[in-house]
């Protein structure tokens, strides 16, 4: 059997001509000379090079297609009905709603989240209500890479940034409505470093947290973009990008002139950062006011997740994200986002046998996020007990920002009077429909019915993954996630077995 998925995808809008297949090449077993390509192959004879990144982005997201052979429905959640762990067993005090959400993490600035959830990085679709619906829910997030290119007021002198005035209104999203849990973060990926965002971060802007990435989140490599002019491969060089073929050489123009010049492409660097040069920019941010500190890694080798892992530890760093395939959100190589890194139950074993070295070695822990393709509570619930307390929340992205893009949609059509037909059984009105703002207002009073439909939207989500992760836990009579571990879990399968 295949667990690749064939050439026919949502990425790009392909699909097989025939029914009958191939399964290792995924090409319909009857090739037919008068097919007019509607496969992955035939949108590459069209459209080249373009075709290994997904063309349905834009106003879309995309994630991974492949079905892993190990996930986390290859375990069922335990249950116990003697006891009670973390309150007093009574009936007063053993019910779902004393079950202790809360996350504590950090080791000179600590930050404290009212839920195991982490809402990683974005800078794409509706972002604005996936911080603020983060800040609502108490949770960390973080504002993606390449943050400063959707700031049209961006600021550049001497190849370096002097301004970003819109980073202002991207943490204003989630300030507005922090309540004292959570914190939002600004990742930095090679560019942004070299450029000087992080000096105009903290400095101009207020930032007080930022985010290392190490790789393309979980999907190996920096984006390539075509670029459609001269103009444009010259004004991103300008930027500090790197552009091929160069725009600036006179033979690239000459060839350009006369119509024979190949496609310009932008490139992000591949960061390259080691131990030495880590210590002494962390060290000289933090003394221009940076208070957290974290890091994104993904699915690589293990030798590398265990050196990002003992940097971590010996620079102090507060959390270190760990992105396992399966997921995926963004702007990646559609073969690699179905086809290169560990999946995530799988990094997350690897990430929990180098924490357990570093505890032998008691040396400093940082808090640990595991994400990818985790979108509901029984997932949370798995991902929390199979990481045995070494792993403080798990991220969900696409899930959320799903539900931001799905809330302020619904909000609109309310708006319009265009309530759609499987909701009106609910009601008419923002109010009546969004079930979750009397939970709202009690944090925050009437000024709720105020609240961004997206960002109301995000809370939801996370509410509900939350109240479900209640009833999970109290079922194996654990009221606090703490005591979350691998006995909660029931194998379903013999390589499940294995994990355990």
């Amino acid at each position: 059997m295949t667990y690749s998925p064939g050439i026919a995808s949502a990425f790009n809008k392909t699909a097989n001509r025939s029914t009958h297949l191939s399964p290792q090449s995924g090409m319909c077993s009857l090739c037919t000379e008068n097919c007019i390509g509607t496969c992955e192959i035939g949108l590459a004879a069209v459209l080249g090079a373009k075709t290994v990144y997904p063309t349905t982005t834009g106003t879309n997201q995309v994630g991974s297609e492949k079905d892993y052979p190990l996930d986390y429905s290859h375990f069922n959640i335990n249950g116990r009905v003697f006891g009670a762990l973390g309150v007093e067993a009574t009936y007063e005090e053993a019910t779902i709603f004393n079950v202790k959400l809360e996350r504590t993490y950090g080791k000179h600035h600590p930050v404290k989240m009212a839920l195991p959830i982490f809402l990683p990085a974005l800078v794409k679709l509706n972002w604005e209500d996936y911080y603020a619906g983060a800040a609502m829910a108490g949770i960390s997030c973080v504002i993606g890479e390449d943050a400063r290119t959707k700031d049209p007021n961006l600021v550049m002198k001497d190849g370096k940034v002097v301004d970003f005035p819109a980073l202002e209104n991207m943490a204003h999203c989630f300030n507005q409505y922090d309540r004292g849990y959570g914190q939002i973060i600004l990742q930095c990926n090679v560019e942004d470093d070299m450029l000087g965002v992080p000096e105009v971060a903290l400095q101009k802007h207020g930032i007080k947290a930022l985010e290392f990435k190490f790789g393309q989140s979980a999907k190996g490599t920096q984006p390539v973009n075509r670029l459609k002019s001269l103009e444009e491969a010259q004004a991103k060089q300008a930027a500090g990008l790197i552009v091929k073929p160069d725009p600036s050489d006179p033979a690239v123009i000459q060839a350009y002139e006369e119509g024979i010049c190949p496609n310009f492409y932008k490139y992000s660097r591949l960061p390259l950062w080691d131990e030495t040069y880590l210590t002494e920019r962390i060290e000289a941010l933090r003394q221009m006011g940076l208070e957290n500190v974290y890091f994104k890694m993904a699915g690589y080798d293990r030798a590398d997740l265990e050196r990002v892992l003992r940097m971590g530890s010996r620079l102090e760093v507060d959390m270190i994200t760990f992105d396992g395939a399966g997921g995926g959100s963004g702007y990646s190589p559609c073969k690699m986002m179905n086809e290169w890194g560990y999946p995530t139950i799988v990094l997350e074993q690897m990430v929990c046998e180098i924490v357990e070295e570093l505890k032998r070695e008691e040396a400093w822990i940082p808090a640990i996020t595991m994400t990818g393709g985790i979108v509901s509570e029984d997932q949370v619930f798995k991902a929390l007990a199979y990481g045995n307390n070494d792993v403080t929340a798990i991220g969900i992205c696409r899930g959320t920002m799903a539900a931001a893009m799905t809330g302020k949609q619904i909000g609109a059509m309310i708006a319009s009077g265009n309530v759609p037909q499987h909701l009106r059984e609910y009601g008419a009105s923002v109010e009546e429909i969004f079930g979750d703002l009397a939970d709202l207002r009690s944090l925050y009073g009437k000024v709720a019915n105020q609240f961004p439909t997206g960002a109301i939207g995000v809370f939801s989500y996370l509410n509900k993954i939350a109240f479900g992760l209640r009833h999970f836990a109290a079922l194996n009579r654990k009221f606090d996630v703490c005591y979350l571990d691998r006995t909660d879990l029931i194998p379903l399968t013999h390589d499940a077995k294995t994990l355990l």
